[in-house]
């Protein structure tokens, strides 16, 4: 289990006079629509409570109006809470100084902004050395850091070159190394590729991921686009007037929506982009390979299947059988390595039901899903397949002849 890294507990923005009270106000009972009316105040964010995780990409969405990029500037007090807790390894940033706060935006706590903020004069390194030039960072240090930094976002080889010679896309990937040169423990990212066209937008999506499994940094990322959230994710919180919705991980979101508000946000998503191979798995029906084809056939006709999984005494796969080739072997006197299939199609659990039609529909046996050391996991048919596009997703079901076959 991740360590958690950061939390906010009941934390509220009002905006107006007597915000303060305004909060005490919303623990009674007040709504965001009477707080406006009677009392000229308005709720940015409702006393949202939520644990983000070490090493982990956490998705705050939502659409325009939702308190989402109010809720991330005060992951570092850029915005400053009207009430609650931001505990950042368990200190409040609340309670902070003003220099106390300052080193932890410096060194640990890094922001990348949908605008790129670059300065026109200076060169691509010399904007990535920036932060660490306010820092006093000696000249060498820093342009170390910053050539690493460059390096790590794909622009070796462009640290002469000025922001007005640079792409959308280059220019963010300068801001992004900007924040990287810091090493920082967080980054937070609000709207940071909205403003990129859909290719180059995609483009950075897939080198932020592979950019988090390198480093293993933490990313807050706000968004209003649903694909992009489920692209990049390891877990959404969905926001709404203020309120947090809904968290979970993406396929949580798509199979167990929160309510029908989620329902409606969700229902245009293409399931098979999402959903894994874990997630349609069945219980495997196994036997090892000492057993004679008589008990094969045996444990075959009582479960009501036609082909078993082999596995060694470490659940490792072997291969798999059918019934109809352990009762062509038992006439013959053979064994189960006999008719043993070992060239049966395998996948990983996190394997995209994308990647699974064209493998179930040609197959002889059903999918073996597997781990890094070969140990079954679960078995996979086209008719889960089809199922749980059509929403019927339940990893618990017992497989029947029928399924096996389909």
């Amino acid at each position: 289990m991740q360590q958690e890294i950061l939390r906010v507990n009941q934390i509220s923005k009002l905006f107006g006079p007597g915000a303060e009270q305004g909060v005490n106000l919303l623990e009674q009972g007040y709504s965001k629509e009477r707080l406006a009316k009677e009392k000229n105040l308005t709720v940015g964010v409702n006393r949202v409570s939520l644990e983000i995780r070490e090493g982990e990409i956490f998705v705050i969405m939502g659409l325009s109006g939702s308190g989402k990029s109010t809720l991330v500037r005060m992951l570092n007090r850029l915005i400053e809470p009207t009430g609650g807790e931001v505990l950042f390894h368990g200190r409040d940033l609340r309670k902070m100084s003003k220099s106390e706060l300052r080193e932890v935006r410096r060194k640990s706590i890094s922001m990348v902004f949908q605008k790129f903020a670059l300065f026109p004069h200076r060169t691509v390194l010399e904007n990535v050395e920036y932060g660490l030039e306010v820092q006093r960072v000696a000249k060498s240090e820093r342009r170390s850091q910053a050539l690493s930094s460059l390096e790590l976002v794909g622009l070796k080889g462009w640290e002469d070159r000025y922001p007005d010679q640079l792409s959308g896309g280059m220019q963010q990937r300068v801001g992004l190394a900007r924040a990287l040169a810091n090493d920082p423990e967080i980054l937070l990212m609000d709207e940071a590729f909205s403003a990129l066209d859909p290719l180059i937008r995609r483009d950075m999506q897939d080198e932020l991921v592979e950019l988090q499994d390198k480093m293993k940094k933490t990313i807050v990322f706000i968004t209003h686009d649903l694909d992009e959230a489920l692209r990049i994710g390891d877990r959404i919180a969905l926001m709404k007037d203020g309120e947090l919705i809904q968290i979970g991980t993406p396929e949580e979101m798509l199979t167990q929506p929160a309510d029908r508000y989620v329902e409606r946000f969700i229902e245009d998503v293409d399931l098979s982009k999402v959903l894994t191979a874990s997630r349609v798995m069945r219980r495997p029906e196994t036997v090892t390979l000492d057993r004679g084809p008589r008990v094969a056939l045996e444990l075959m006709r009582e479960r009501g299947i036609s082909n078993l999984f082999v596995i060694d005494r470490a659940k490792r796969l072997l291969g798999v059988i059918t019934a109809e080739d352990a009762s062509q072997i038992l006439k013959s006197g053979g064994g189960l390595q006999d008719i043993l299939i070992t060239d049966g199609p395998c996948v990983s659990p996190d394997t995209l039901l994308n990647e699974l039609f064209e493998v179930t529909s040609s197959a002889r046996v059903p999918l073996a899903v597997v781990d890094d050391q070969q140990r079954l996991l679960g078995v996979i048919v086209r008719g889960a397949v089809l199922g749980a596009l059509a929403g019927e997703v339940n990893s618990k079901k017992e497989v029947g002849e029928h399924e096996l076959l389909a």
